[in-house]
């Protein structure tokens, strides 16, 4: 959290920091959005076990690799901009911390085969999207390619694995991943996109002296905060157009509804202040966008 001081000193809490726990909220709600949309999942006991496993590898495992990874990898920059994190200050040993990703990352990807195995899969789609997102996040956060370098670039990645991946995962586990759900979800990541920016102000500082192109440091905070509600309500809107084309018209208006308090959110806290106003335009205006993301999973699990 912000202004947080150093000084925890159980490993296991330090490493659960590590995970972010926060974090995987998103990630096992896309699961539910994508067991939504497939159509096929039952109130069933086995059902219910197989979405509570993938939610596991969605959220704990997978999550908890990418942000540990993430911060591994960042440990300079939080050294300026978040000193008091596990890393930069020297709580956790380098070594346990590469531990740390080994292990979740191999879990996960265990994981991801034991569902394709129980779902009967002749393709493994489960493990093929675990294995694409845990390369996603190494060249995400590794040199030399590390997309967070670029705010375009690695904003999108950033938004494609909190709102595609999950989603793929939750729908291939009882349906058949099609382009078109592939499509749509990538485009609903653009819309991530811009909620993956509300997370680069809190960093300006530190990104402008390590070179990092965030979009607050390319194109100023004012309009970076501009393209960011931008992002995420054109992209939003353009789900609902797609819902109309295919007379899905009820879930089309909720979404809709859902998208009007976002932004009132804007313009109350985010763009008057996004510096400031982050955290409180986050816990604000998100539960709307995750609750849409829901409504179009069931508006195309009903069709």
């Amino acid at each position: 959290m912000k202004g947080a001081k150093a000084g925890e000193t159980n490993l296991w809490k330090i490493r659960l920091q590590l995970m972010k726990p926060i974090t995987w909220i998103p990630l096992i709600w896309g699961v539910v959005c994508g067991a939504a949309s497939s159509g096929g999942f039952s109130w069933t006991l086995e059902d219910i076990l197989k979405s509570a496993t993938c939610m596991l590898l969605s959220g704990p495992l997978m999550a908890g690799y990418t942000q540990t990874l993430n911060d591994y990898y960042d440990r300079e920059i939080d050294a300026i901009n978040e000193p008091y994190r596990p890393i930069p200050s020297g709580a956790i040993p380098l070594g346990q911390v590469q531990a740390q990703i080994i292990i979740l990352v191999v879990a996960g990807l265990g994981v991801a085969v034991l569902l394709d195995l129980w779902a009967g899969h002749p393709h493994f789609p489960v493990t093929l999207t675990a294995l694409f997102g845990g390369f996603l996040a190494f060249i995400y956060s590794a040199p030399p390619l590390k997309l967070k370098k670029n705010g375009w670039l690695g904003n999108y990645a950033l938004g494609a694995s909190y709102i595609a991946l999950p989603w793929w995962a939750g729908h291939a586990l009882f349906g058949e991943l099609t382009p078109t759900i592939m499509v749509l979800t990538l485009i609903y990541s653009l819309a991530g996109l811009g909620i993956a920016i509300v997370n680069d102000f809190k960093s300006v500082e530190g990104d402008r002296q390590l070179g990092l192109d965030s979009l607050p440091v390319m194109f100023g905070v004012g309009t970076a905060a501009w393209i960011c509600v931008l992002m995420i309500d054109i992209f939003q809107g353009a789900i609902a157009a797609y819902l109309i084309s295919i007379e899905a018209n009820l879930y089309a208006v909720i979404l809709i509804l859902l998208i009007i308090p976002q932004i009132v959110f804007q313009d109350m806290y985010f763009l008057r202040n996004p510096l400031e106003n982050d955290v409180k335009y986050q816990a604000s205006a998100q539960p709307f966008l995750v609750l849409g993301m829901l409504v179009v999973g069931l508006a195309l699990g009903h069709q």
